[in-house]
């Protein structure tokens, strides 16, 4: 596939369920265009971000959602990384020794998680996947090269 055939399929909107589904259940798990997409219902929004997250992979279905400086965020189970929900902005906190006394504050790492658009049309829900240029940090956990390593090591626990 060329790169406009890839950049063409990502910009397709995937029927991803019904809207009434997806607001029970909360959160959703797709593989869509070969990407694993986590989408979320929380507080009358729709989110859709990578399903893994950028730091090592965790799976955020499984993260709590909590506010951090008002806005929305995933927190993944595995490092506890705060991630907001409409930019995949990863967030910390950081202290400045010159000002007394402390203070934490929250504070940006950039955009590490690739976030994908929700939209609704006549109750069917519909995820397009985002198509912006250059690499984000959660991209490398949708490789093939990740995902065969993934399974490999899933499978060893299994046994």
């Amino acid at each position: 596939m060329s790169t406009d055939e890839e950049v063409a399929a990502t910009s397709i909107p995937y029927f991803i369920g019904k809207k009434e589904n997806i607001i029970q259940t909360r959160r959703v798990l797709k593989s869509v265009g070969g990407r694993d997409v986590l989408v979320i219902y929380h507080q009358g929004d729709f989110y859709a971000i990578d399903a893994r997250c950028y730091h090592s992979g965790g799976p955020l279905q499984e993260g709590d959602i909590e506010d951090f400086d008002g806005r929305p965020c995933i927190v993944c189970p595995w490092h506890k990384y705060k991630i907001t929900l409409a930019e995949g902005e990863g967030l910390y906190q950081a202290v400045d020794p010159s000002v007394k006394p402390l203070k934490p504050t929250w504070c940006s790492k950039g955009i590490k998680q690739r976030i994908h658009t929700v939209t609704e049309s006549n109750g069917d829900m519909f995820l397009t996947l985002n198509d912006s240029p250059g690499t984000i940090d959660s991209d490398y956990y949708q490789t093939e090269k990740y995902r065969d390593t993934f399974l490999k090591e899933g499978q060893k626990k299994m046994k």
